[in-house]
Parts: C-alpha cells; structure tokens; sequence
C-alpha cells in the first residue's frame, strides 16, 4: 500500500493561498481551521493529505478548497487578458484572491484573446496543461464567429482540406470543420492553437471575425447556465472528458 503523504498545516495552507504561516497559525489558534468537526489548533501537526481532505477540513467554516489538480472553467468576458502580468483586467481578477496566491500557480490552459469570450479552462496541474495544449493530442476547440460578410461558400472545404497556410507562417493548418449556421455566422471546429488562429482564418479568405465565442473544449461545453465571469471547478469526471 502507498504511503499516504503528510504536510504541515500551516504550509499545506499557506501553498494553497490561505495567508502566510504566521496568519493560518492565528487562524487555526481561534478555531478556524477543522478537520472530522474538530479544531486543529495547532498549526504545526502534520496531517495526512489524502484525496478526501477537502471534504474533511473546512477553513472559517467553508469546505477546503483542492489541494491540487484545481481545474476550472470560466465563462469569459469580452475586455479581459488571460495573463498574470498585462495592464488592465485580468481573468484571475474574477477568482478568489487567495487562488492568485497558490503555489504552483493557476494558469490559463491556452488563451482567448481579449476580444474572445467563452470557455476557458486555468489549472495548477502543469501535467494536465500541456496535455491539453499539446499538439499530438488534437484536443478539439469549437469556436462561433460572426462575421462581417457572408460566407461564399467555399471556405469549408479549404478549411478542411490540410493544405491552407497562414500568411507569415510554413506549415499548413490541420484539416477544421465548419459547420455554417447563416450568411455570416458558422461554428469552426480547430485541433490547434497557433496565434489569433480563427481570425487569421476567415482573414485570409477575405472576411472579418466580429465577434469570437468558444463554445467547447475537447468533450466540454460551456454551460448555459454559467453568465459571463461566473466559474465552476470541474470534477474529476469532468476533467476526463476534457480529452474524449
């Protein structure tokens, strides 16, 4: 049988984003740190870290958060940087403060740029994101574009085809699907993430992307319920069907 690891609390808190060691030692001194309904006033006990942790410890009476392989998935606004350093708003401004203070980091999976709304996924599990931005895996992205002319009918086929090139670039694009749901708005479904790539697509067969949505990533899809700027974590099944 594994060895189940331990951690001291106040590091396992504090990596998690809690507060510094001295602030979860307060913390846990007046009671606010539990494990199995019990206090744990103590905040230098080592205690076991099992899978099961967040439904056993609860912090100022809120259940803990994962201690690792956090998966989220945001309904981004338009107007917002998938960045930690960029001017302006950030995505990671929507989330909880003490997320941005994680160790490792929550990052974005892949970005939207800041005129792209829709699904997007931020993990501190660096394994599981470049799983799912690697190339070889071919994990499907399903964009909704409007577009500022009408659709001339042959772009579906160039799209598909695994011949087009983007300007400035040497090697073609892998075959897309466009799905057309009027004159000038389709679904475009990419396995790849080169830069602004969407855009870059109806630009070189002479149109113009208004409006950018992902609706879907792999076998995830956005759900109607969640407004933009609203967020979920993802269950471990949930997180298996990123890849199916």
């Amino acid at each position: 049988m594994a060895k189940v690891p331990t951690s001291r609390l106040d590091k396992l808190l504090s990596s998690m984003g809690y507060g510094s060691r001295n602030e979860i030692a307060r913390l846990a001194k007046v009671g606010g740190v539990t494990l199995d309904g019990e206090d744990l006033t103590d905040a230098t006990k080592r205690i076991p870290v099992t899978p099961d942790l967040p439904t056993r410890m609860e912090i100022d009476g809120e259940p803990l958060d994962p201690v690792a392989g956090m998966v989220i998935l945001l309904n981004k606004p338009l107007g917002m940087t998938c960045s930690h350093k960029e001017d302006g708003a950030l995505v990671y401004d929507i989330l909880p403060d003490r997320w941005r203070r994680r160790d490792p980091a929550i990052s974005t999976i892949g970005r939207l740029d800041k005129q792209t709304s829709g699904l997007l996924l931020l993990t501190d599990d660096g394994d599981l994101l470049h799983r799912v931005i690697s190339p070889k895996r071919h994990v499907k992205k399903v964009y909704r574009a409007k577009l500022a002319r009408p659709l001339n009918g042959t772009e579906g086929d160039l799209f598909a085809s695994g011949q087009m090139m983007l300007e400035g670039e040497d090697k073609p694009l892998s075959p897309a699907q466009l799905e057309v749901i009027s004159e000038t708005e389709a679904l475009l479904s990419v396995t790849e993430g080169r830069y602004h790539q969407v855009r870059r697509m109806f630009a070189a067969v002479g149109n113009h992307v208004e409006e950018l949505h992902r609706e879907r990533l792999g076998g995830l899809a956005l759900p109607a319920d969640l407004a933009p700027g609203q967020w979920k974590l993802l269950s471990p099944e949930e997180i298996v069907a990123i890849f199916q």
